[in-house]
């Protein structure tokens, strides 16, 4: 094992966490308002606990393997530009939900926020195999 598969595996990790963590998170929350209104904060902030840190993991790792890569072609740097687009918007509209007082804000930035994780990995994706 070597520097660089403990670098990917950390990113595939954090970034794991914060996008599925959100969206075992939106499964929860329509039965936690219904039957344990009280619980939702409190679950919510237990996620934030995991997922912001997570998020600075991928963020961090994510730098560094754009520092670690060589040439791209066009495509893959279309590609990684967007990922970088995704990546940004994700944390600006899961900040927004969080910090918000607002149903909409919470509703947009929950939406927003996780749509924008998940395209995020497809860019990924589409990065790493054009490589």
């Amino acid at each position: 094992m070597n520097v660089d598969t403990i670098r990917i595996f950390l990113h595939i990790l954090a970034a794991s966490i914060w996008v599925g963590g959100q969206f075992v998170l939106a499964g929860l929350v329509s039965g936690l308002r219904r039957d344990h209104r009280d619980a939702l904060p409190v679950v919510a902030r237990g996620f934030a606990r995991i997922a912001w840190p997570a998020f600075t993991v991928a963020v961090v790792t994510g730098v560094w393997s754009l520092l670690s890569i060589g040439t791209l072609d066009a495509g893959a740097q279309i590609a990684l530009a967007l990922k970088i687009v995704a990546v940004a918007l994700s944390g600006a509209a899961a900040a927004a939900h969080s910090l918000s007082s607002s149903r909409l804000v919470k509703a947009l930035g929950g939406a927003v926020g996780s749509v924008s994780a998940v395209a995020a990995l497809l860019l990924a994706v589409i990065v790493s195999t054009s490589t």
